[in-house]
């Protein structure tokens, strides 16, 4: 009886504990509300067209000009998943997390821990003004004289795995875990990258237009 009485406290707590999860929608399929754009070209010139787009219920990055879609709130503590895909020509393209201070770097991009997706390079983590160790750093990073997080340092560090992407014109499954100083990465299932010691562990979320046209689908992040 105390077996079954104890068994039945610990379904109640992980029911409770599932139910205080919340995922939250970041993309309705019909405007980007919660989202706001920064385009450096697009501020000094008004008639260019603007990157991020809907189509066919799609979220689309243009690629150019060149700047980023960033969420008007700021999140700690999730799991943000999305679905992505090149529409055309494989490219370059990244989802940001811990975004905060708009055109840090190059005077294009915020403050943040990039969470990269151009193409055979999928699940990298670039610096940019913030910084995140891994395991064998030197290994993934290159020589720790080179480390930076600024302009002409080395700010990537490379993924653990290759292979992972699908075959072009195919939807890939991103899954990027925030937890107070770590942010992990999984690629189609799988792990891709981790880190710890972030120097953020809160900020926007955004995406890239850099070059290449990107297709979104399902962004959504789940919180406690």
């Amino acid at each position: 009886m105390k077996l079954i009485y104890t068994f039945s406290l610990l379904l109640l707590s992980l029911q409770v504990a599932f139910s205080q999860s919340k995922e939250i929608s970041l993309f309705n399929g019909k405007d980007l509300s919660g989202w706001h754009i920064d385009v450096p070209d697009l501020q000094k010139d008004s008639s260019l067209r603007i990157p991020f787009i809907l189509r066919d219920g799609l979220l689309v990055s243009l690629g150019t000009p060149q700047g980023h879609l960033i969420t008007d709130a700021v999140y700690e503590n999730y799991i943000l998943e999305l679905d992505y895909r090149f529409a055309g020509e494989p490219g370059n393209c990244g989802v940001l997390v811990h975004a905060s201070t708009p055109r840090a770097l190059y005077e294009m991009f915020p403050k943040s821990i990039e969470v990269q997706l151009m193409h055979q390079n999928a699940g990298d983590f670039w610096c940019i003004q913030e910084n995140i160790q891994v395991e064998n750093m030197e290994e993934r990073r290159g020589p720790k004289q080179n480390w930076g997080v600024t302009e002409g340092t080395e700010r990537r560090i490379i993924n653990l795995t290759d292979g992972t992407e699908k075959a072009l014109g195919d939807w890939n499954h991103l899954k990027i875990e925030c937890k107070q100083d770590r942010v992990t990465v999984w690629l189609n299932g799988v792990l891709v990258n981790s880190g710890f010691g972030a120097t953020a562990s809160k900020g926007q979320i955004a995406l890239q237009a850099e070059g290449a046209e990107v297709e979104f689908k399902f962004i959504r992040i789940t919180q406690d």
